[in-house]
């Protein structure tokens, strides 16, 4: 391709995980395209690492968070803010990109405004029913706004909003059954239980897993990711039991040997359940512990025959036990019913508008 042909993208977003893999996930087709990527991020937030190991030029600006809480720190981060504006506004006049794309984060603000005030065209990813702050903040500044949700449409401006759901990373679609239970040391005649707790792990969803192994273990073998530092050497070599802190490379191989999942309701791991037809039991994080948005996803994907959702604060080892057997003896009917949802092919829709922003 010509050097005068080649398009520039810059990608943005930081703060967790989550703000970032959807962003990984759309490096393939973004580069098949021909668009030289770059990102922009926080100093030494977790996109750092992640970026710079896929090889990608990234550059740090100042990030301040934006709380709805009384910290002591408001009265600094503002500052933070305004100083990530003009680093945002400086790499963009240098790196001349032809659009940006944003996954949302506090770091992704300044570069969403910086880059309409340099006229250039942006697309904000919302992951969550409501948007979360920094996308509040954003969106006005926004050309478009991809979402996941059919009930984020009523959020968003009409003329701005696009329901594309996540772009999922491809490599999860390539695992092989056979490796995934070699992996595990689990056999062909059992189902397969995957529980994820997110990157953290979830201590109550670890706690009534275990106290349901018994029971469990007689119909199901279970691989458990249990989050850092979480696992429990008191349940090493149970047979048809594995817990991994976190699983990286193998997770693809893992998917594929699993028939159902025991979830948190993030919206980046619940679009990619449903991507892969992984017939699922979501408890999302209670009110207390977030800001609800987990709640509402989880209830969309109820809603949409997706999922069958327990309540933290309803989970018991005989509600758990009673919703593994619910769910595997309906799975047909899940997998019918994900199979069904228009949100085929995310990284397609979202790349396409890319193009045409960047005409």
């Amino acid at each position: 391709m010509e050097e005068s042909n080649l398009k520039r993208i810059i990608l943005t977003g930081g703060g967790t995980a989550g703000h970032v893999t959807p962003n990984i996930a759309l490096l393939p087709s973004l580069q098949k395209e021909g668009y030289e990527v770059m990102y922009i991020g926080s100093y030494d937030g977790i996109e750092k690492k992640l970026i710079e190991g896929m090889g990608i030029p990234y550059y740090g600006i100042s990030s301040g968070k934006l709380r709805r809480y009384f910290d002591i720190k408001n009265l600094t981060d503002p500052f933070r803010v305004i100083k990530g504006y003009k680093e945002a506004s400086s790499l963009i006049k240098e790196l001349k990109p032809d659009i940006i794309f944003s996954k949302g984060g506090f770091v992704s603000v300044p570069v969403v405004i910086a880059a309409k005030r340099r006229k250039i065209p942006c697309i904000i990813h919302e992951s969550d029913i409501t948007p979360g702050l920094a996308n509040k903040i954003s969106i006005p500044f926004a050309n478009k706004v991809c979402v996941n949700f059919p009930e984020t449409l009523e959020h968003i401006p009409k003329e701005k909003v696009v329901l594309s759901g996540t772009p999922i990373r491809k490599e999860l679609f390539a695992g092989n059954r056979i490796k995934g239970l070699d992996f595990c040391g689990f056999s062909l005649n059992k189902p397969v239980i995957l529980v994820m707790g997110g990157s953290t792990g979830a201590k109550t969803v670890n706690e009534r897993i275990r106290d349901s192994l018994t029971d469990l273990l007689k119909d199901f073998q279970i691989i458990h990711l249990c989050g850092k530092g979480k696992t429990d050497p008191a349940y090493n070599n149970i047979e048809g039991y594995v817990q991994f802190e976190y699983i990286n490379k193998e997770l693809s191989d893992l998917l594929a040997a699993t028939d159902i999942v025991v979830s948190r309701a993030g919206a980046n791991a619940i679009c990619e359940l449903l991507a892969l037809r992984k017939p699922n039991i979501l408890i999302p994080l209670s009110l207390g512990a977030s800001r609800g948005d987990q709640i509402l996803n989880a209830r969309s994907f109820e809603k949409q025959g997706f999922s069958y959702v327990l309540k933290e604060e309803d989970l018991t080892p005989s509600s758990l036990i009673e919703a593994v057997k619910t769910v595997y003896n309906n799975k047909e009917e899940y997998i019918s019913n994900m199979n069904k949802s228009k949100q085929t092919d995310s990284t397609a829709t979202i790349v396409s508008l890319i193009k045409d922003l960047s005409l």
